[in-house]
C-alpha cells in the first residue's frame, strides 16, 4: 500500500503576529450598584390599604397615650382619625411613636 502525500495543515506564523499586535477586546466594567431609591411609597401604601378596609387601628403616642379608630386621610405630615368613642382626630406624624391593627374587635 502506498501512503499518499499528506500536508500538514497549520496556521501562518503572521496570523499570530498580527493577533498579539491587535489591542485586546474591551474588557466590561462592573457596573455600579444602583443608588436605592429615595421614597419606596411603603408608607402610603399602608395607608391607602388600611383606608380602603377601614382597618381598626391603635394608635401609641410618644406621651404613652393610646387612640383607637380609623384612618379616614393622610397627607405628608398628618392622618385624620375617626373614633367611635369620641371626636376624630387630627394626629401629627411625629407625635406617633407606633400604631398597629386593632385586633380587640
Amino acid at each position: 500500500m502506498e501512503s499518499a502525500n499528506r500536508k500538514l495543515i497549520r496556521p501562518s506564523f503572521n496570523e499570530f503576529k498580527e493577533q498579539a499586535a491587535a489591542p485586546p477586546p474591551p474588557r466590561k466594567v462592573p457596573l455600579k450598584k444602583p443608588v436605592p431609591p429615595d421614597q419606596t411609597n411603603a408608607e402610603n401604601f399602608y395607608y391607602v390599604k388600611q383606608m380602603q378596609t377601614k382597618t381598626p387601628m391603635v394608635f401609641v403616642l410618644r406621651d404613652g397615650e393610646t387612640l383607637h379608630g380609623v384612618i379616614e386621610w393622610y397627607d405628608k405630615s398628618c392622618l385624620k382619625v375617626n373614633r367611635m368613642e369620641g371626636p376624630n382626630l387630627l394626629l401629627y406624624k411625629p407625635n406617633i411613636k407606633y400604631m398597629y391593627k386593632d385586633e380587640s374587635e
